[in-house]
Order: C-alpha cells, then structure tokens, then sequence
C-alpha cells in the first residue's frame, strides 16, 4: 500500500460483492489495475485465517481461540512481477493452498463467526488509502464499506458457477468431482446466505449484475458504464 495519506472518509472505494464462482475475484483485480487503486481480497484473509487454525489444530468451535488467532493474523500481500497477488502466511506464500475447495468451506464457517468477523474487520478497513479502493468479498458492501460510492453484486446460476470453479482447481491441477463441487457452493451459499451477522446479500444500492452468459471483458464493460457516472479517475 501507498505511503500517501488522506482522510478514510474522502478516498473513494468501488465494492464487488457476490457468492464464489461469479468472476468477482478476477474482476476486482482487473478493475484495480485499471484505475491503479489498492485491491481488498477480503476473502483471502478467511480463508488465510482458516489455513492457520487447520495448521495450529485450532478446534472450528473454539471461539476464543479462532479470535485471538484472528487478531493477531500474521499475514501479508504483495503484488508479483506478472500483476498477481502472493499471498503470505507467517513469511510463506500460501496463495494456492488457501485457494481450495476444502479451504474455502471452512473460511465460510470461520466467516459465520461474530468475533472472528469483528476482529478482521479493522484490517479490512486499513485497506482504504489513497487514490482508492476495489474491496473484493461478501459484505464489502453491505458491513465493511456501507458508504462506498459505488457497489456491484456479482451473481450466476449455480450450474455455471460450480463450471468455472470446475475449471480453475483443474488448470491449478486439483481433482474434483462436478456433484462434489455442485454440492459444496449450495453448502456454502445457504451457510453464507442464513448467517445472522453479515448475511450474504446485495445492498440496497449495488448495481447487480448476472455474470452467467456474459464474459470478464462484457462485464468490466458494464461495470465502466456505471463508473462514467462517478468522477472516479486512474492515479497517474
């Protein structure tokens, strides 16, 4: 992040939120790139904070126990030559083991944790520096960044969701079944959708957009029409 300094409240923040499978990861990053805003990958740090309870043989409901982990996360991103994120975890780069199926159901269930969600939300809000912010995640719009000025809600039908998930984890060299996959994001969609603290929704002023027979390109286009409507600007 920039050493450049301004009030929280006046640096601009765009929010993608929506269920796995959608695009909003690559979008986020895409759309941060463009602009040359800092990115917010905040399901990295549930998935990273998952990781690390799996590791330290942290029991998933041992509340106290996830929260001091969560507080004290020893965690880092960088950007690497190629414009991709590395992720690190206590000094080792962790950006394809946190990136699993198994990984991602348990962050959903760490997720559904107050405490755990409260201890991670001062961190996500460190992130809001100038020029500006694309906060990629599930509540972004809704908990985390309320006043952001512009939201999108990223949604498909979970058929093509459960492809383009299909297809990730095989070019990264996972084996997975469809029905297993197909299973897993319905489990996790309704654990995300009926949680009693930062349901997974859309706000009530997000621009939703269906990704299902639309590619990256087509919808960044849609994205960039609603961003002509703001006096957002690349930082040159």
């Amino acid at each position: 992040m920039t050493s450049k300094t301004q009030s929280s409240q006046a640096v601009p923040v765009i929010t993608i939120d929506g269920p796995s499978g959608t695009g909003k990861g690559t979008i986020a990053q895409l759309l941060a790139r463009e602009l040359h805003w800092h990115l917010l990958d905040s399901g990295a740090l549930y998935r990273l904070l998952a990781l690390a309870a799996t590791q330290q043989d942290i029991d998933f409901n041992d509340i106290n126990s996830l929260t001091k982990l969560a507080e004290a996360l020893p965690v880092s991103f960088q950007s690497s030559d190629d414009n991709e994120l590395a992720i690190y975890l206590s000094g080792t780069e962790v950006s394809a083991l946190i990136r699993t199926e198994d990984m991602g159901n348990k962050a959903s269930q760490v997720a559904a944790v107050p405490s755990v969600r409260e201890a991670l939300k001062a961190r996500q809000l460190a992130f809001r520096e100038y020029p500006g912010l694309v906060a990629d995640g599930r509540d972004m719009g809704t908990v985390i960044f309320p006043d952001a000025p512009l939201k999108i809600y990223l949604t498909a039908s979970p058929e093509t969701r459960a492809e383009r998930r299909l297809k990730q984890l095989k070019q990264k060299g996972l084996s997975v079944n469809i029905a297993d996959l197909s299973r897993d994001i319905a489990e996790r969609d309704a654990r995300d959708a009926s949680r009693t603290v930062a349901p997974l929704k859309p706000a009530p002023d997000a621009h939703v957009i269906d990704t299902s027979e639309f590619s990256i390109e087509e919808v960044m286009e849609r994205i960039r029409q609603h961003l002509a409507q703001h006096s957002f600007k690349p930082d040159a």
